[in-house]
Parts: structure tokens; sequence; C-alpha cells
């Protein structure tokens, strides 16, 4: 097997840094876990982690951004496929259901939301991402809108607003009481896209 150059080797341990660190920080929470405990857990030493991370905030940062991209492949595997807006819509509520109000991913955007409130360099670097976020869901509804020739009754970017900002809610909400509906949130998409609610 051909031995891994230095470039290799540094992104190998920065994946598996962020891999442990993930699972850390969902099971024990941002605030308990500190870099000792990721690099132990992971088999390397402090200055490892320093490395690649100028502190845990940058690694909580690179958590964060692997479960959105993880979860965004999701949904666009759920999408793709799927022939009409109704069943795009069912198919996004079965995502919904599994994953909106997860304890352990929404106590961890809560509390690191929460932690970066007196940190501006910190809060733009979530601002910055949560514009991402914004602009993926922006283009796929400019995108769904397009393929099925949908009259939005408003724009692109202000529902990509609503609907996260709904997520995001009703994930704070489920995590505290999964009993509560995901279904709303499927609802204002119909909404948005000119279907009638369906009854439940």
């Amino acid at each position: 097997m051909p031995r891994l150059s230095r470039a290799e080797s540094q992104a190998r341990t920065r994946e598996q840094l962020i891999a442990t660190a993930k699972e850390l920080f969902l099971r024990d929470g941002y605030g308990p876990t500190s870099l000792d405990k990721v690099a132990d857990a992971a088999g390397y030493s402090k200055g490892a982690v320093y490395s690649n991370f100028r502190n845990k905030d940058e690694l909580c940062l690179a958590v964060l951004d692997d479960i959105h991209a993880e979860q965004a492949a999701r949904i666009a595997e759920v999408i793709t496929g799927s022939t009409t807006v109704e069943e795009r819509l069912t198919r996004f509520q079965e995502w919904a259901e599994r994953n909106i109000g997860d304890q352990a991913w929404t106590a961890l955007e809560v509390e690191f939301a929460v932690n970066a409130r007196r940190d501006e360099r910190l809060r733009t670097e979530l601002a910055r991402r949560d514009k991402g976020i914004r602009d993926i869901i922006a283009g796929l509804v400019t995108a769904n809108s397009t393929e099925f020739g949908l009259d939005l009754p408003l724009s692109s970017d202000d529902a990509a607003t609503a609907l996260l900002s709904l997520g995001i809610g009703l994930g704070i909400q489920r995590a505290i009481d999964p009993t509560i509906p995901v279904g709303v949130l499927t609802d204002v998409m119909r909404l948005v896209a000119g279907r009638a609610v369906s009854e439940r």
C-alpha cells in the first residue's frame, strides 16, 4: 500500500477529528466536550487538534458543516427521482419526520448559537453559513417552480427564509415535544406552491 503524502495524512487526521468531535458533541454537548477529550477519543495528541483547528469553536463549525452537508445530500436524494410536486412533498415530509427535532443535533445547534452571541467573528461565520443554507433552499424553490410551472406568491429568497425559520423553530419544539406534527412545514410548502393543504 503506498505511503500517504503529508497532505493526505493531514486530511485524514482532520476527517477523523471531525468525525470524533461530531460523535462527542452530539452525545455530550458542546460545553462538556473539550479538545483534550476529542484528541484522546480520536487517538491523537492535542497538538494534532491545534494543527488542524485554531480552537473548539472552529472544530464545531467544521462539525456543523459536516452535518449540514450530510442533511443537504439526503434532501437532494429525496427530491431526485420524484416526478410530481406532491410526491416530492411527501418524500420531504418523510425526511422531516426522521430529522427535524433530532434532540442531539438540535441541542448542538442551539448551544453553539448561544455560545456565539458574544463573539462577533463567530456570529459572522454562523450568519455566512445560514445564508448559504438559505441560498440552497432558494435554489431548490426556483428550480422546482420552473420545472412545474408554479407561480409563487413570494420571492424564492423570502420563501427560503420563511421555510428555514419554520424548520428551525419546529426543530426546537419537536426536540422538546416529538408529538408536534411536522406536517405544518410541508403544508406551508404546499401553500407556497399553490396547492391545497391536506387534511390531518
